[in-house]
């Protein structure tokens, strides 16, 4: 019998996929790439053609080795990795190193791990697609040319262990751009004016807000202007002039690619990035299911497609029918609207068995890979029913020149929303009297005024800039979570609860990015980059010309760094601090999470304390020190220097000045002053400072 040989990524998929194939086949794992870029020097000729120089990847002697014997014993070599630019560069560089190229060997790809999708991969082999080789192999050296020229540069300017990324540096860009937005923010005030109403022979009133006048909307400044609007309400007649009941169609949401399931993941489940991305992984690999084997429950996780097979919309519709009724089943496709490239070499992301409900396959799972499935499946199932039907009544009430509006809305058909709903489907439940008519006459109630000052943009969390870095062309599906944990652990950003911080490190490193690399941290010139690789993947663009037409640029923008940034260098400041244990004078040292005091004497003696720089602002509760802190995540805010006994803090700089209108601490915002406390909501712009001559 033919001894065929298929090589997958991992041991896992392998152990799956052996139970589909039987014994004429025998299954390997190359665990991942085999081959790169060396990691002591650049690795790339540029003297001659930009030509890569990848090597074996250390400890990776043996695995091919092994791999090789299992080569010479079969007749035919299926390279089977991921179905995307990674898992197709990983399936040439094993044709290189194990020298397939005399060998009978066919590329094979799978979007799920069913023994259905494994057989037709089979059916299908074809050879290795050099324009998504290409593609990547293009990805890896401009990440590699960005790393490897530039992070030298920050080694010498700030300390060493830093790095910079192509992907990762517009990232801190535009994290730190939100941040300096937020930061500059002021905030202002405005009221809103709601009125309890009641109808003639009604018991309970209804609630509608102020909508401005009959001819416009508008917008309440400030609570004199209220008091106005408030004392001619008082001597008007209230009457319905418009009632009018419709009825809206909510479509149903698309499954999920990379990108959502990690929002989604992220908001509802609590999960990382790369915590999603993990049991995700699992899930696509294989679990053995009671009854059914092992067997792979979820499509390839990366992904931006939304497409579905004719297969599984069938086994949908079959399964939503037999469960939920016929009216609960969706006609038609529904596709992303994203206006960009679609990597459509696979589909969705989805449950491979829809008859595999979450409860089904409960006790195979861990409880977060239970509840990531349930997610998935659940969205799928959502995908592919009706949308939901809702009857909206909205009623208009004018009282001389001014209006008020209310709205209900009632559920007719729950379509999609009998299986799923995010926090945008929720509807607010509002009671109307049956007996209100156009021209009805009302009773205002009261009256009741709120005031509110307008909030910053949100920090970014891991969800909120996954789907920014997806809108703004920036990396791929396989790039988000990778990305996100890379400036996280180099300490560029700290995290704290959901909320994504720059710290100061952070600041430091995209300052150079700024000043010496600006193409490299342009959020245009990055998603021009990433349409580039489409191009590639196409085969209309050379691999080579987007390397050799981006390395000049690049090499010329270092040069000039090294020699212009030289002033920017970090050198270590004596403080007046005396070390306790030898009795020398402390110096600042910049770590991963910042300034710290050390030692000079290191390494004789290795006495470390935080760094407290002195903003020389007195403290607005008791008149110490204002000194600039970290908290645990590296952010910095500045607190008074006798904590614990003081709890004063701002994470804006305090001010010598107090408010004029309250008496209150302010804080510098930009180039305004603002009181701290925003009940009072006082700010005026900050002198300009006199520049001293040096």
């Amino acid at each position: 019998m033919a001894k065929n040989l298929v090589i997958v990524e991992s041991p896992s998929k392998a152990t799956t996929i052996k139970k589909f194939l039987g014994s004429s086949y025998e299954v390997v794992a190359s665990n991942g790439h085999v081959r790169d870029l060396p990691k002591s020097t650049l690795g790339i000729d540029i003297e001659h053609g930009f030509e890569p120089k990848y090597i074996t990847i250390r400890g990776k002697g043996e695995l091919l080795a092994k791999l090789r014997k299992e080569v010479k014993k079969a007749d035919k070599v299926y390279l089977a990795t991921d179905p995307d630019r990674e898992g197709e560069a990983i399936s040439w560089h094993l044709s290189k190193a194990l020298k397939l190229e005399d060998k009978n060997t066919s590329r094979i790809t799978f979007n799920e791990i069913t023994k259905n999708a494994v057989k037709r991969s089979i059916k299908e082999a074809r050879d290795i697609d050099m324009d998504l080789v290409d593609a990547q192999q293009a990805r890896r050296m401009l990440d590699r040319m960005v790393g490897y020229q530039i992070s030298p540069v920050l080694w010498a300017k700030v300390k060493r262990g830093l790095s910079a990324g192509r992907v990762q540096s517009v990232t801190l860009r535009i994290i730190a751009d939100r941040e300096e937005e937020i930061n500059n923010f002021i905030s202002k005030e405005y009221w809103t004016l709601s009125g309890e109403f009641k109808a003639p022979g009604d018991k309970k009133p209804f609630a509608a807000e102020f909508y401005g006048t009959q001819k416009e909307k508008m917008t309440i400044d400030s609570e004199k202007q209220m008091d106005e609007i408030i004392k001619k309400l008082e001597k008007s007649k209230f009457e319905i002039s418009d009632i009018k009941t419709s009825t809206r169609k909510k479509k149903s949401p698309l499954p999920f690619t990379t990108s959502t399931l990690q929002q989604e993941a992220a908001k509802t489940l609590n999960f990382s990035t790369q915590k999603t991305m993990r049991l995700a992984q699992g899930l696509y690999e294989g679990v053995a299911v009671k009854g059914r084997g092992t067997i792979g429950l979820i499509t390839y996780l990366r992904t931006d497609s939304t497409r579905i097979s004719d297969e599984a919309k069938e086994s949908a519709k079959a399964y939503i029918a037999e469960n939920y009724g016929e009216e609960y089943t969706t006609e038609g496709e529904k596709i992303s609207k994203t206006g960009k490239k679609i990597q459509d070499a696979h589909e969705a992301i989805r449950p491979t068995y829809v008859d595999l409900s979450p409860t089904m396959v409960k006790e195979a799972l861990s409880r977060d890979h239970f509840r990531l499935y349930q997610l998935i499946w659940k969205r799928f199932l959502a995908s592919q029913m009706s949308g939901a039907q809702f009857e909206t009544t909205s009623i208009k009430i004018d009282a001389g020149e001014y209006r008020f509006t209310t709205a209900v809305s009632k559920v007719v058909f729950a379509g999609y929303l009998t299986i799923y709903q995010t926090d945008e489907d929720k509807v607010e439940k509002k009671k109307l009297s049956a007996k209100l008519e156009k021209g009805m006459q009302l009773t205002a109630e009261e009256f009741e005024k709120n005031q509110h000052f307008t909030q910053p943009p949100a920090h970014f969390t891991e969800a909120s800039l996954v789907k920014t870095l997806e809108e703004l062309g920036i990396g791929r599906p396989s790039t988000y979570a990778p990305t996100i944990s890379t400036i996280i652990n180099r300490h560029y950003v700290a995290k704290e609860q959901k909320n994504l911080y720059i710290t100061e490190l952070g600041e430091v490193v995209n300052s150079i990015m700024k000043k010496s690399f600006a193409s490299i941290v342009d959020v245009n010139f990055t998603a021009y980059m990433e349409g580039l690789l489409d191009r590639v993947e196409d085969g209309s663009v050379g691999w080579k010309t987007v390397v050799e037409n981006f390395y000049p640029d690049l090499h010329e923008a270092v040069e000039i760094a090294q020699k212009e940034l030289e002033e920017v260098k970090i050198e270590d400041e004596v403080t007046d601090v005396i070390c306790e244990e030898c009795g020398r004078n402390m110096v600042v040292k910049y770590g991963p999470h910042g300034k710290f005091l050390a030692c000079p004497g290191f390494p004789e003696c290795r006495n470390t304390k935080p760094y407290l720089e002195k903003t020389g602002i007195p403290c607005p509760k008791c008149g110490g020190d204002i000194v600039i802190r970290k908290n645990k995540k590296g952010r910095r805010y500045y607190g008074c220097m006798s904590y614990p006994d003081c709890d004063f803090m701002s994470w804006q700089q305090p001010s010598t000045e107090h408010c004029p209108e309250c008496g209150g601490p302010m804080v510098e915002k930009g180039n305004k002053l603002v009181c701290m406390d925003k009940q009072c909501g006082f700010f005026k712009p900050m002198e300009k400072k006199e520049e001293t001559e040096s």
